[in-house]
């Protein structure tokens, strides 16, 4: 048995603009947790964490003072949805709250559909229903039959 447990429990961005990404993300939709302020954020989607931090001090934290990389850091976070008719609403309702297209929502080889817009700092987030993927009744995801 593994001492380091399969499971993923938060993911953290590095915000440069604490404000202005809290902001996009609650105007999602999104409910943030009553702890959140400047300094910190969070938000919980289906059973993972997501926060955000201010970005030099996760450098200084994560990447040992190095700065943060400029650009896409080829890193990409998926929210899936329950059906294929999905996809476009929700994608056009990330693009209403503020988030920059990069791919409108298009079929896919692998039999799913998805689209992907940025955050207002440039983390990539793809909207995507894919066969077979089942969630339980708060939305994390527990198979992926295929």
């Amino acid at each position: 048995m593994s001492e380091v447990p399969s499971r993923l429990s938060a993911v953290t961005l590095g915000a440069r603009d604490m404000a202005g990404l809290r902001r996009f993300y609650r105007d999602l939709g999104w409910e943030e947790l009553p702890a959140s302020d400047d300094n910190w954020a969070g938000f919980l989607l289906g059973g993972v964490l997501l926060t955000l931090y201010p970005a030099d001090l996760l450098a200084a934290e994560a990447a040992g003072g190095a700065p943060a990389p400029a650009g896409w850091s080829g890193i990409t976070l998926i929210c899936n949805v329950d059906r294929r008719e999905q996809v476009d609403p929700a994608f056009a309702a990330a693009v209403a709250a503020g988030a920059t297209v990069v791919a409108e929502p298009v079929d896919r080889s692998w039999g799913g559909r998805s689209a992907y817009f940025a955050d207002p700092e440039g983390n990539r987030w793809e909207i995507a229903w894919a066969p077979g993927t089942r969630f339980d009744a708060r939305g994390a995801l527990i198979g992926l039959d295929g």
